[in-house]
């Protein structure tokens, strides 16, 4: 039976007092329906419909390049409103089956149990909570669920049962249209109820079959901030529960965050406090050093980032040593067995084999041959204020401290740049070049005095 699946994703998320789109919030780096189209595509959907409403244009650019199709809830009367929305879309042959884009967390075991459950009738998710306040209850007759009650709706009695509904829910297309047709809003929020449909199913004999989670974190929704936060925890908990059954070394599991996707290779060890975004890729001994920050990095094996890295859109070769507070922006790319040293910043530029840049740097727009010694205060002229041009250093070359260079201009290869030197034409191979102003001492002068 093929697979239709709608996400409801048209609510405004009042309580969590923002003007983004509820599922655009961003939970582990990506949005929180990002979640759910994954789950969608992993189960094999034929289709995945998403219902959206508030911040409709804002929520369809950022699935822009994503394979669904979008419904429009112009008006939010309800769950069973929105459903019947997506319904000229859904195929008869069907199972249908129901997801929230703000229930991120949901494991794919879940919803296949979910859906073997219900076969060709009707199956839903339910947990038990010690506070179930603000969501409907599991009503069950001699163990059987016999309907879903809101809590605005519910009797002191109903609002007593611990089992909630989850929302998720899986039935067959064919019968769909037919029980949200029967729908009412005769009830405290003047809604149409998609859990009304339970109740019409067992009207016509079909049993509702229940899935109940064992972590009720797993079907959590976000409506609020403090909610999005505990998710978050809970997500970075998984990540590290992964990495260390993975062989990864995690100096604390508690203290770090995976925004994106984080492969390690044997042997890898990180330090508290690090951040990981976008696709990070660490080889074999890598170690990373308390408080960095990579993003879309790939770091080679056996090298060291020292504390307090922040690096990004880079490429770094092995047996390399980086930091502290070294910083690599996009486009750098590192051969092996390079060093760049605290306060170093590096932004577009090709570092060879062996070659070192230990302090209080900048290099940018660069080419940077093995063996290249840059000295403590040296600078890349990259700017003239209208185009950015490259600075060429070949192999073997010294460069030192507090020198400029002026782009363009090449470094020939064994050059020797003198200390306090400003660069602005090309050297010849293996020579000493200077460029200082003469050194002058005005007898008899004296600074100025304060008024």
């Amino acid at each position: 039976m093929p697979l239709d699946v709608i996400v409801l994703a048209a609510g405004q998320g009042k309580r969590m007092r923002s003007a983004l789109p509820k599922v655009l919030h961003p939970l582990g780096g990506r949005p929180l329906l990002a979640y759910v189209l994954d789950t969608a595509r992993e189960l094999g959907a034929r289709r995945t419909i998403v219902v959206h409403g508030h911040g409709a244009e804002a929520v369809r650019a950022g699935f822009a390049d994503t394979d669904v199709q979008w419904v429009l809830q112009a008006e939010q009367l309800g769950t069973g409103h929105a459903v019947q929305q997506a319904l000229p879309l859904i195929g008869s042959d069907a199972q249908v089956l129901i997801l929230y884009g703000d229930v991120p967390l949901v494991r794919l075991a879940t919803l296949r149990q979910l859906l073997e459950a219900a076969g060709d009738g009707v199956a839903i998710t339910t947990a038990e909570l010690d506070d179930p306040r603000g969501y409907g209850r599991i009503v069950r007759k001699a163990g059987r669920v016999e309907r879903i009650v809101e809590e605005k709706d519910a009797s002191s009695a109903e609002r007593g049962i611990r089992e909630i509904n989850a929302g998720l829910m899986a039935l067959p297309g064919r019968r769909l249209g037919g029980w949200l047709g029967a729908i009412g809003n005769r009830n405290a929020q003047k809604e149409y109820y998609l859990t009304d449909v339970v109740t019409l199913a067992l009207r016509d004999g079909v049993t509702i079959n229940a899935v109940k989670v064992d972590d009720a974190i797993e079907v959590a929704g976000v409506n609020s901030k403090r909610e999005l936060a505990l998710l978050e925890r809970e997500l970075q908990r998984r990540h590290a529960e992964r990495l260390l059954e993975d062989g990864v070394t995690l100096i604390d599991p508690a203290r770090i965050d995976v925004r994106g996707t984080l492969e390690c290779a044997a042997d890898v060890t990180i330090d508290v406090n690090c951040v990981f975004e976008g696709h990070v890729r660490l080889g074999e001994r890598v170690r990373v050093g308390a408080n960095c920050v990579l993003r879309n990095i790939t770091v080679g094996a056996n090298t060291e980032l020292l504390p307090f890295c922040h690096l990004e859109d880079s490429q770094i070769g092995a047996r390399c040593r980086l930091g502290p507070y070294s910083r690599l922006r996009p486009g750098v790319s590192l051969a092996d067995e390079v060093h760049i040293g605290n306060f170093v910043e590096l932004k577009a530029s090709r570092v060879g084999a062996g070659s070192k840049a230990n302090h209080l740097s900048y290099i940018g727009d660069s080419e940077l041959g093995a063996r290249v010694n840059v000295g403590a205060g040296t600078i890349t002229c990259n700017y003239d204020g209208a185009a950015k041009h490259r600075t060429v250093i070949e192999d073997d070359c010294f460069i030192g401290s507090d020198t400029t260079l002026v782009a363009p201009v090449r470094v020939a290869k064994g050059s020797y740049i003198g200390a306090g030197s400003t660069i602005n034409k090309d050297t010849p191979a293996g020579q000493l070049t200077l460029a200082r102003a003469r050194q002058v001492s005005i007898p008899g002068w004296k600074p100025p005095k304060k008024s």
